[in-house]
């Protein structure tokens, strides 16, 4: 009790002020969400465009550089078919030079078949044929839904062609009146010519890969995400 004219010995205490909101200032996070950049998007699309550039000015290098070689062997191969078609079959494997090197130096899918193309459309008489050859050096690694990349693919499709190839031209070359010796060395030199240039473009498309060509254009990461493997001089990519 307190007298009159006297303060209160316990006044009412004051009622304390809300403390000031901050949620709205501070955006709240949620550890299960990944934050994004928002930057990141249009990065990444940069790059990626970079890398399909890159994939595209390589392959159309690789199938003019090839188109001019091919140029010369079809005509050199169409003047021996008329004279001594059993020789002509001796360069046969150079026709899967450009897209062996493509793909040997790209690792990617259907690089093959795009050099293919573009070689032959430079050497657009032979345009056919230079699609032809592009598809069987492809064809190991399209059956394998381009998830390896090994060195043995490669020959694999060498034999295959260099064993069909003379099969179904057979009629051109009056394949089955030869006598046995003749038709067992026409195989296996076709068979060889197809191994020689599978060889040269592994050796062309890895001597480009040592000296840097084409890095950017190259396949990557694949082998660390178990989605391929590459049997190049860089090994893993």
């Amino acid at each position: 009790m307190s007298g009159p004219g006297e303060a209160p010995a316990n006044p009412p205490a004051a009622e304390a002020a809300p403390a000031p909101r901050t949620d709205a200032a501070v955006p709240r996070t949620d550890p299960a969400v990944p934050r994004t950049d928002p930057a990141a998007a249009p990065r990444h699309r940069a790059g990626r465009g970079r890398v399909t550039t890159a994939y595209l000015l390589t392959c159309a290098a690789i199938g003019v550089a090839g188109g001019v070689m091919l140029w010369g062997a079809g005509w050199v191969s169409t003047v021996l078919f008329a004279t001594v078609p059993f020789v002509s079959v001796a360069i046969a494997g150079l026709w899967l030079l450009p897209a062996t090197v493509a793909l040997r130096l790209l690792e990617r899918p259907f690089a093959g078949i795009l050099v293919g193309v573009i070689s032959g459309l430079v050497v657009f008489p032979f345009l056919g044929a230079a699609v032809w050859w592009a598809f069987f050096a492809e064809l190991a690694f399209l059956l394998g839904f381009y998830r390896f990349w090994s060195t043995w693919q490669y020959y694999a499709g060498a034999l295959f062609v260099g064993a069909v190839y003379p099969v179904l031209a057979a009629e051109s070359f009056n394949l089955w009146a030869m006598a046995p010796w003749a038709l067992i060395t026409f195989f296996a030199l076709t068979i060889a010519s197809c191994v020689a240039g599978v060889a040269l473009g592994i050796l062309v498309a890895d001597r480009l890969r040592k000296a840097g060509v084409a890095k950017l254009a190259r396949r990557r990461g694949l082998a660390s995400r178990g989605l391929g493997r590459g049997a190049g001089p860089a090994g893993q990519h």
